[in-house]
């Protein structure tokens, strides 16, 4: 039970090995959002460390303003979709079903965690009405790399360590190319989109559990 590649665990999204370090992120990435948002509740400009990487990063030119352009597409309604719908082609083809749940609902409620935790909060950019914390783009895109990447320790039968580092590797690379999109475009401040990173580590591991718990009581997948 200790591996990610028993064949025991294989239909699992959550294998023992993984689920308990899963939890202690989930748990740091929770305090890490309601600690940005009640650092910036209601305010309406930059912190000291939003200025410093504002500075290094925003503002970017062709081509890389295309670049920034076309990564923020994929968190997009039109973008979001196209990938949703690739990732759980995917899942079926694959004949993992419950993967396929968790795109959807993974992805899904970590946007609409973001929606609710705006009002919330209350942060804004370039004006009123125009709230920023956390970012829903890189909460969607970290949120599907980190389903994608579940999906992909399980098929290869990775190791505990190796199925660790994938997961967090692509939700870090994902989390990063749209966050980097987000602030050279001047959609957000770095923390909101650290605010939707951490969204993402928060909401996906709880929502993988459930359908875990759910796939097993009504025997989607043979062990």
């Amino acid at each position: 039970m200790g591996s990610w590649g028993r064949r025991k665990t294989i239909s699992g999204l959550l294998p023992p090995s993984p689920r308990a370090w899963l939890g202690v992120v989930a748990g740091l990435a929770t305090l890490v959002v309601v600690g940005l948002g009640v650092r910036y509740a209601g305010r309406g400009e930059p912190g000291r460390v939003d200025g410093w990487i504002q500075a290094a990063v925003g503002g970017v030119g062709s081509p890389w303003r295309d670049v920034a352009l076309a990564t923020d597409f994929l968190g997009e309604p039109v973008g979001a979709a196209m990938l949703v719908v690739a990732a759980v082609t995917g899942c079926l083809l694959l004949r993992r079903p419950r993967a396929a749940v968790l795109v959807v609902a993974g992805a899904g409620l970590t946007v609409g965690t973001t929606t609710l935790l705006k009002p919330l909060v209350g942060r804004t950019i370039h004006g009123e009405g125009n709230l920023s914390y956390p970012s829903g783009h890189t909460a969607f895109l970290t949120a599907l790399a980190f389903v994608v990447a579940l999906l992909a320790a399980g098929r290869f039968g990775l190791g505990r360590t190796g199925g660790a580092a994938l997961v967090l590797a692509a939700a870090l690379v994902a989390g990063a190319a749209m966050g980097w999109a987000q602030v050279a475009l001047g959609a957000h401040y770095p923390t909101d989109v650290i605010g939707g990173w951490c969204t993402a580590l928060a909401v996906v591991p709880a929502t993988a559990w459930v359908v875990d718990r759910l796939a097993d009581a009504g025997r989607w997948e043979r062990p």
